[in-house]
């Protein structure tokens, strides 16, 4: 239990950074911390079976791909 609990904070780490960096206009990278912090909190839900968090931070997954696309590739 000790290492998801240790997933979530992490999680939670990434995604306020991010949400920090979208506040201070630095962009892309509040795009790669808050997407890395949905990536753990989605890890997180599918280890614990957790439907509500996996709906949450699943779903944000093909969002954010959209946004690392964009910045990658352009598109």
């Amino acid at each position: 239990m000790e290492r998801i609990e240790g997933l979530k904070w992490l999680g939670t780490a990434f995604i306020l950074s991010g949400i920090l960096m979208t506040n201070l206009n630095v962009y892309p990278l509040n795009i790669f911390l808050h997407g890395a912090g949905v990536v753990f909190w989605s890890i997180a839900g599918y280890i614990t079976q957790d439907k509500p968090v996996l709906a949450n931070f699943g779903l944000q997954i093909p969002l954010f791909a959209i946004g690392f696309s964009k910045v990658l590739f352009g598109f």
